[in-house]
């Protein structure tokens, strides 16, 4: 759809929201987004990312017909009850380099604020499980690749085309195998790659601090990213406290909000998890719960999601439907 097709279409989604959601607008909501990454071109192994024009034109829409604030911002207005109607925040997880080499211009490009919810343990040339698995299928030299320690069998590597089939049953599949098995097997084929695995795929302290010092929230998201209900309550609380710690020495100011891994109440989180942050002094936490947050929501819960569309106009209606969705959070 070209952009001179997508204004029209989009100010009739609007208006035809407005009466099917029977002035829901007026309410306050608050729609949290999540984002990853945001890459300098298209990356055919991982074409679900955005690249550097999806997400500006994202923006473009966002500040042409919503209230973008920084999340600080917005949960004041919206305990207080005097949020704007339409208002969204942005988040991005994980610490991801291009969030301050991509992300940080697009943003100040648009005059606005988002929220970047780290794991510290990645920063200075670490990678998660998952980009070591994206890596490895992409720089693998030979036909096939063996999986089968993990349950998982041998792939297809041949062609470009063949990687990229066989790599989102792979993320998916490995999701949920116990961590260190599915660690020892990444590693191992690690050693046997040609010229490793690279080391520039996560930010610097620098760049953090580049992003707090433009005025960028910085929350916690553990140090290493496990699934919580995975761990003990004890190595939990180590892992959100170090987090916090290595951000705050980082920022040199405290963080103030915390990103559940994954997200998913009752999967990956529990009611023990949401009591320990609230006791560690946090003054609001997010799950990945489709929907948006009113002010009788759970602040150490808050609901946050992903309009992944790539149509722009589909992007806007994700959004608009999310307002109207109920979210299940812990009890």
């Amino acid at each position: 759809m070209t952009e001179k097709r997508i204004t029209p279409v989009l100010r009739t989604l609007l208006a035809a929201s407005r009466a099917a959601i029977s002035g829901s607008w007026k309410r306050n909501y608050l729609s949290v987004l999540i984002f990853h990454r945001v890459l300098p071109a298209p990356d055919p192994l991982i074409p679900d990312e955005m690249t550097i024009e999806q997400f500006r034109a994202r923006l473009r829409l966002l500040c042409k017909y919503f209230r973008v604030l920084p999340l600080v911002e917005g949960l004041r207005q919206l305990r207080d009850g005097t949020l704007p109607p339409k208002t969204v925040t942005i988040t991005f997880d994980d610490g991801y380099r291009d969030n301050a080499t991509v992300v940080l211009p697009l943003l100040q490009e648009q005059g606005l604020k988002a929220t970047f919810f780290i794991a510290s343990g990645y920063l200075n040339g670490g990678r998660m499980w998952n980009d070591d698995l994206i890596e490895i299928v992409r720089r693998w030299p030979g036909e096939t690749l063996d999986f089968s320690p993990l349950g998982l069998g041998v792939i297809d590597v041949r062609t470009l085309e063949s990687r990229r089939r066989a790599l989102g049953p792979l993320l998916r599949q490995s999701k949920a195998l116990e961590p260190s098995l599915r660690a020892a097997c990444l590693r191992d084929m690690e050693q046997r790659l040609p010229g490793g695995l690279p080391t520039d795929l996560m930010m610097t302290d620098a760049q953090v601090r580049q992003l707090y010092q433009a005025g960028m929230e910085i929350g916690g998201h553990t140090r290493t990213h496990p699934i919580l209900k995975q761990i003990t309550l004890e190595a939990a609380r180590a892992e959100i406290v170090d987090g916090r710690e290595d951000l705050q020495r980082i920022i040199d100011a405290p963080v103030r909000f915390f990103a559940f891994p994954n997200g998913i109440p009752h999967y990956d989180y529990d009611a023990h998890h949401v009591e320990l942050v609230q006791s560690l002094g946090f003054e609001a936490a997010f799950s990945t719960s489709w929907g948006a947050a009113t002010a009788e929501s759970d602040f150490f819960q808050l609901p946050r999601f992903t309009p992944w569309d790539k149509s722009l106009w589909l992007f806007g209606l994700r959004l608009i439907l999310s307002r109207r969705t109920i979210t299940y959070p812990v009890a």
